[in-house]
């Protein structure tokens, strides 16, 4: 039987770990010089890199998880009808073992249940990552609301958010849901269609079985509109396959990773497509005369990928089983995105725009989607949708880099090379979010009521450039940097690969579904005190970076700023139709000085959730807010911070909305307040 260990609540002392070589991916093309550590970046400790596990080791750690599973239960203390299901495996150098498991209730899936157990060489239990600490006692009698009903709702409530062909994928299932808080039974609908711009929808609709009620809803089918790449990776090596005096887009060296032409398919879930195929095993000619082109940028994205994962972390595949996944391109005509779908274990590329959106940076953040939903599986649930986006754009950049293409060098901006061929300013920049587009520099405490994780991504993106590279003005490949933090104090970065290392091992062994920002900060410091030592710079560096971004304290923190006054505007203010905009002022009067780092804006708009909003300054700059394209609903009522730090606070600020592509004709700023 597993025992529990004394040290069962210390996260920070648990083992485990990743891989310290990072090997350029081969370019046909010369360039810029390797991105290789400095000779004194911290190295990690060796024990708590992970090992290779092959099939056969994985299978017997798996299967001795799955014959211990009803001790380790009882060891946890949970309940005599909750049962343990083993979904995944990994091991450190060290011998330490790290088993990642669903939780079921009288046989129904605990939504908000997963846990990690961490194991020693010898099998006793040394720590446990939990997604709920919640005791789940839920009977199933409890349900007073029909299946029927429930999935009517669901189907009503997503043609509410615009989806199209609306249809319930199967019979509503019952759950527990446990990822807000009291456990309680639940329906789970899944509704199949298609979002406004022509992404596939899955739906996911949680409803209360006793009172009806929407617990939570969100979008399965992660899309990224408006990032990409022109097709400017230069000449590539790529891994193919040849049958007879065919080649085809096969990569047999990563996991037989298939790239597929799907044009003329509407839906993701119409199938594959047509495997690219070719007579000489020479594939595109960089132009839109070729349609190989674009298979090779998706191709080359899913190379550079596998082989940062394998290279550095140990990791073979999305799943760390050995499959390669897949690649779609030309999917639609006019469509511009790019989505991961688990459902097909594929990354997928549209076909609209001036340039395919196939970037370097585009693969790599779609197949993390992947990955996080094959280890954490971190919910759009509150700010764990803005932790997964973030894992996106970090992975993003840390491929890039580790790829080493001197026509798409590494940098800490995302879609810089999107739409028309580099013209266009970076769609996200990781040193500053709030730069350009709707994401947050700093966390707040009201900030899961955004229900955009774009939005939510930025305190994360922000502390990853922030713990690599340090705060201030810098240059890196040629792109200036210019990182401020919350509290006015400097940050000095432990380097992007001792950055890299910590985010995946947080991701891989202390985050579960429902972790939080404190959560994430929780995890990383444990991460970092596996690797280089609860007492090592590299652990106060993490610390630094999450207090620069408003997420928990470090030392030498000064105090907080004391809550200013509140100004509110509550007159209804129509939203005209396009281009026009509607302005709804207020007057801030009495404040001394700067506007704060943090001003708190809160918005209530009725009719149109994809509304674009903007906050304005007296001196005319405008502030990008984050509405709800693609994740909001109507009403949309959430908080969002500004870092106003450059402005007075005095005079008329504004807030401007224009109307959405989908706007009610009736909709209109109901209410907004500022909080200095």
């Amino acid at each position: 039987m597993r025992r529990i260990s004394r040290r069962a609540s210390a996260a920070g002392a648990l083992l485990a770990g990743v891989a310290l070589i990072a090997v350029a991916v081969p370019s046909g093309t010369a360039g810029a010089a390797p991105v290789r550590p400095a000779p004194s970046a911290p190295q990690p400790r060796a024990g708590a890199l992970p090992v290779k596990l092959d099939p056969q080791r994985q299978a017997a750690l798996l299967s001795r998880a799955e014959a211990d599973r009803a001790e380790t239960a009882t060891a946890l203390g949970l309940g005599r009808k909750e049962r343990l299901l083993p979904r995944s495996v990994l091991q450190d150098a060290d011998g330490t073992v790290h088993t990642r498991y669903e939780r079921t209730y009288e046989g129904l899936p605990v939504l908000g249940g997963d846990l990690v157990v961490h194991s020693t060489p010898s099998g006793a239990t040394e720590g446990v990552t939990r997604a709920t600490r919640a005791r789940v006692a839920v009977p199933r009698a409890a349900a007073t609301r029909s299946a029927t009903t429930a999935g009517a709702f669901a189907l009503a409530e997503a043609e509410s958010q615009g989806t199209d062909r609306a249809e319930l994928h199967r019979k509503p299932r019952a759950v527990i849901w446990a990822a807000s808080g009291r456990p309680v039974l639940a329906w789970e609908s899944v509704v199949h269609g298609t979002q406004p711009d022509g992404t596939p929808s899955e739906y996911h609709v949680i409803t209360d079985a006793t009172t009806g009620a929407e617990l939570y809803g969100y979008e399965a089918v992660k899309r990224h509109s408006g990032i990409g790449h022109s097709r400017h990776s230069g000449q590539v090596t790529l891994g193919t396959s040849r049958f007879g005096s065919f080649y085809n887009l096969t990569d047999t060296g990563r996991g037989s990773h298939r790239t597929y032409d799907v044009t003329g398919l509407s839906s993701g879930d119409a199938g594959r497509g047509k495997l690219f195929t070719d007579t000489d095993g020479v594939w595109g000619d960089g132009t839109s005369a070729s349609k190989q082109t674009d298979a090779v940028d998706a191709a080359y994205g899913a190379q550079a990928t596998w082989d940062y994962f394998a290279e550095v972390h140990d990791r073979y595949g999305i799943r760390n089983d050995g499959d390669g996944a897949s690649s779609r391109v030309h999917y639609l005509g006019d469509y511009r995105g790019a989505y991961w779908q688990d459902s097909c274990f594929c990354a997928s590329y549209g076909n609209g725009g001036t340039t395919p959106y196939t970037s370097l940076d585009t693969a790599a953040h779609e197949l993390a989607h992947g990955l996080v939903s094959n280890t954490a599986k971190l919910n759009y649930y509150g700010e764990s949708g803005g932790i997964a986006e973030a894992t996106g754009d970090i992975f993003a950049a840390a491929v890039e880099f580790h790829a080493d293409n001197s026509h798409d060098v590494g940098d800490y901006t995302i879609g810089e090379k999107v739409d028309v061929g580099g013209l266009n300013p970076p769609l996200r920049h990781m040193d500053r979010p709030a730069k350009r587009d709707r994401s947050a520099n700093y966390w707040h405490p009201r900030f899961a009521s955004s229900s955009n994780p774009g939005y939510t991504a930025g305190p994360a993106t922000h502390w990853f450039y922030l713990v690599a590279e340090g705060s201030g003005a810098k240059t890196i490949n040629g792109v200036s940097y210019d990182s401020p933090t919350h509290d006015g104090l400097p940050v000095t970065g432990i380097g992007r690969a001792a950055a890299e290392r910590i985010w995946y091992r947080a991701l891989t062994l202390y985050m579960t579904s429902t972790t939080d920002y404190a959560g994430a900060r929780a995890a990383t410091l444990a991460a970092a005190a596996d690797l280089y030592g609860a007492d090592s710079a590299v652990h106060r560096g993490v610390m630094d970076a999450w207090g620069a971004v408003n997420v928990g304290a470090r030392p030498g923190n000064p105090a907080p700023r004391p809550p200013g006054p509140v100004f509110t505007n509550n007159d209804d203010v129509p939203l005209p139709a396009l281009p026009a905009a509607a302005e709804s002022p207020i007057t801030v009067t009495g404040v001394p000085g700067k506007a704060p780092t943090i001003l708190l804006v809160d918005l209530h708009t009725v009719g149109d959730p994809r509304a674009a909003l903007e906050l304005v300054a007296p001196d005319g700059t405008a502030y990008p807010l984050a509405n709800g394209p693609w994740m909001g609903s109507s009403p949309y009522v959430a908080t969002l911070g500004v870092d106003a730090s450059a402005e007075t606070a005095n005079g008329t600020w504004k807030l401007r909305a224009r109307a959405g592509a989908y706007s009610d004709p009736g909709a209109y700023i109901n209410s907004w307040t500022l909080s200095f």
